[in-house]
């Protein structure tokens, strides 16, 4: 992912645990798809762990001329909003998943507890 889309995204935003700000090493990128992009933001201070994923293409809308606010008005462009029944999918879906659901993630990105 573009630093400089990292830089944007993440500017003004700190951890929630010890609020530390987020910088560029913070961002790992997990899977990338046409238009899919998962992350991991780690807290470089106190290693808490977020995991994000952004819906859109916003890395070709960006050139070297655009400003921070005119990307973050690209950024935003997107699939429609999230209605009731996206809710509610996600709400089956997340109540389907087995007891032991984080088998699936890999070892290195659980939270330590």
């Amino acid at each position: 992912m573009d630093k400089k889309i990292v830089k944007m995204l993440f500017a003004d935003m700190c951890c929630s645990e010890c609020k530390a700000d987020f910088t560029e090493d913070s961002v790992f990128v997990l899977r990338k798809e046409k238009n899919l992009t998962v992350l991991q933001i780690v807290c470089q201070n106190c290693g808490k762990s977020f995991g994000i994923a952004l819906l859109g293409g916003c890395e070709e809308k960006i050139d070297k001329n655009t400003t921070l606010s005119e990307a973050a008005l690209q950024i935003q462009e997107g699939p429609d909003a999230i209605c009731y029944d996206d809710v509610i999918d996600a709400h089956n879906f997340f109540s389907s998943l087995e007891d032991d659901w984080q088998k699936y993630i890999p070892e290195n990105l659980r939270k330590q507890t």
